[in-house]
């Protein structure tokens, strides 16, 4: 990568007083925040090119989904992942939570249960609340500044005839894993046979770094695709959550018509014209960009892991297959997570998230978004050490 790529990266962009959820939220004007998931960085120049041009017409009434949206979306799935999707199966609405939100209200009844893979996403909690299902947890097993999956007890946990979904997010958030092959195939044969319908969060799908490889799940078997609902959205990605746009893939017709009539049950059916256009726009123009910026994520992280080594090496910094999401073990503080991002606040200036909040399976750990230019991930690393050494 040249340094013109990197440099684009290393712009100081001021967010704060912009309404952004991630900078705006603090009470004091000095925080530095770590914490929500979106990126500090613009995003990729053909998105803000085409949004430019959009917003030139200078009308902004209902959005039609033409057949660009759809070809720029099977297309990419297919050129960069090997995953071949059919036009008939995606279901578009306004993001992965009501996507997920709304594939559970569809695909289950209350009192039905839905099993996670804990420590994970703290939207997955509420999304099954919500809908009156219970949380069955199986956590995962944290080894080697790493997690593995529990097997035994997951296929313990799905044969609950209770369980009436898995909800599998693959990259794994806040955890770092991505799923192999292999333990795709291991999964999505314990859920075949205990009649589980997986549900896969892929929204970090294009944030994985070498050797690893992301697998749709859905592309397994046709047996996973039949199976199976994927959702996904270019928001991670391109730093574009603001715009609100997913996809909800599913191959099997009964479940799509169920799915379809959530989303429109829950008002979350139509979606903006940014959105689309933005869409349309990374995945017909965004992929050098975007190779770039995983490659800048990347040296963030072994930034980070680096600066952990060398000045709080009590903590453990986890290995990062995938996201801009790092995890860190503090548990040899013996202090609980809420308690740490509240100190790290109050002591450190920075904003990180309490692992708590991922399940009881993340008790004494934190979560950093570490997708900033380097000179303001340089100065909360700094911040971080100030507020652990004051513990």
């Amino acid at each position: 990568m040249t340094d013109d790529k990197y440099r684009i990266f290393d712009v100081l962009n001021n967010r704060r007083g912009t309404g952004s959820y991630k900078w705006d939220s603090a009470s004091d004007s000095d925080i530095l925040p770590m914490w929500v998931a979106d990126m500090d960085f613009k995003t990729a120049p053909a998105v803000t090119e085409a949004l430019t041009r959009r917003v030139s017409q200078g009308i902004f009434g209902y959005t039609k989904v033409g057949d660009d949206y759809y070809d720029a979306c099977i297309g990419w799935f297919s050129s960069r992942h090997g995953w071949e999707i059919s036009r008939e199966w995606m279901v578009y609405t306004s993001g992965v939570v009501p996507a997920l939100s709304a594939v559970i209200k569809a695909l289950t009844s209350p009192g039905d249960k839905v099993m996670v893979q804990t420590p994970v996403y703290n939207c997955f909690f509420s999304s099954i609340r919500n809908n009156g299902c219970g949380i069955v947890e199986s956590p995962l097993v944290y080894e080697d500044m790493s997690y593995r999956i529990d097997f035994s007890d997951l296929e313990r946990k799905a044969a609950d005839p209770a369980v009436r979904i898995m909800l599998l997010c693959n990259p794994h958030n806040p955890a770092g894993r991505v799923w192999t092959r292999d333990e795709l195939r291991r999964i999505g044969e314990i859920c075949r046979l205990h009649d589980v319908i997986v549900v896969s969060d892929e929204i970090h799908c294009e944030l994985v770094y070498k050797p690893n490889e992301y697998t749709p799940f859905a592309s397994v078997s046709e047996e996973f695709a039949d199976n199976s609902v994927t959702c996904v959205s270019p928001s991670k990605a391109f730093n574009i959550a603001g715009l609100q746009i997913a996809n909800i893939i599913v191959k099997n017709p009964e479940w799509r018509a169920l799915i379809d009539k959530a989303i429109n049950i829950n008002e979350v059916c139509d979606v903006n014209p940014f959105g689309v256009v933005a869409t349309v726009a990374a995945y017909n123009e965004g992929g050098e960009w975007l190779d770039s910026l995983r490659s800048y994520l990347y040296d963030n992280y072994l930034v980070v892991r680096s600066f952990f080594e060398r000045h709080l090496p009590r903590l453990g910094v986890t290995r990062l297959e995938g996201t801009y999401l790092v995890w860190v073990d503090c548990r040899s503080l013996g202090i609980r997570s809420e308690e740490l991002e509240r100190r790290l606040y109050e002591n450190g200036r920075v904003w990180v998230n309490s692992g708590g909040i991922y399940g009881e399976a993340g008790e004494g750990f934190i979560r950093i978004n570490i997708a900033c230019p380097r000179e303001r991930l340089l100065e909360g690393l700094e911040r971080l050490r100030r507020g652990f050494d004051m513990m």
